[in-house]
């Protein structure tokens, strides 16, 4: 695996500068400067993380493509929010499963890149309802199963679940469950968090691959739940 660097500091410094102009203008002028330190390293981590990923599981993603690959657009949809900044102010890559080219929503890994807040983060964002009860459903079956992918040392060691929970215990779950804080998530999703330094190091393609083997156990029960392979 390359141990070369991909991200240098001028990409946080690109990112800052966006910041605090976030205008087609002053993108458009700095063009080139986006492609040499943001998404020209950024594809190029995402062909090399290709194979390692497919190790991890073969139906997921990683693609350098320019347009619909993994790496995220810059633009903002603004159509619906408050906020009218045109571009983000970070960098990221959603690693898909293949199953989503055919309209599912499955678990995903993902990585991004801010000033300041620098993460991976691999399951279950927002699923929609029919999935979350599918979830909570595969944890009352397999109690030991969701506890050795989500407590185990392995986990725990660079990885903490996120996410909203419902206030109350979902509607047709046990209230007394002993996995009843786990079955009122709303999301089921893990979080681990990198520094600028760890990501602009030589290993970080590396470190990243690491996280992502020690969620597999997550999303391997995440897939399960849902129907879909791992």
């Amino acid at each position: 695996m390359p141990g070369r660097p991909y991200f240098t500091r001028e990409l946080f410094r690109f990112l800052r500068d966006l910041k605090r102009n976030n205008n087609r203008e002053w993108f458009v002028a700095q063009r080139a400067r986006y492609e040499a330190v943001v998404r020209g390293p950024f594809q190029e981590f995402i062909g090399d993380l290709a194979p390692a990923l497919r190790a991890v599981s073969p139906h997921y993603v990683a693609d350098p493509s320019p347009v619909g690959g993994s790496l995220l657009r810059m633009h903002r949809d603004i159509r619906f929010s408050r906020d009218k900044s045109l571009y983000k102010s970070w960098a990221a890559a959603h690693f898909r499963h293949r199953a989503d080219s055919q309209g599912m929503h499955g678990p995903g890994f993902y990585l991004h890149l801010e000033p300041g807040e620098v993460f991976a983060g691999a399951g279950l964002w927002h699923p929609d309802p029919p999935s979350q009860t599918r979830i909570r459903r595969a944890i009352v079956e397999d109690p030991a199963g969701w506890k050795g992918a989500v407590r185990s040392r392995r986990f725990l060691a660079r990885w903490e679940l996120a996410g909203d929970s419902l206030k109350r215990p979902p509607r047709g779950f046990d209230p007394e469950h002993p996995l009843i804080e786990d079955l009122k998530r709303k999301d089921f999703l893990g979080l681990c968090e990198f520094s600028q330094d760890q990501v602009c190091a030589p290993g970080f393609l590396a470190r990243y691959v690491d996280a992502c083997q020690r969620a597999a156990p997550l999303m391997s029960f995440l897939t399960g739940a849902i129907g879909l392979p791992f």
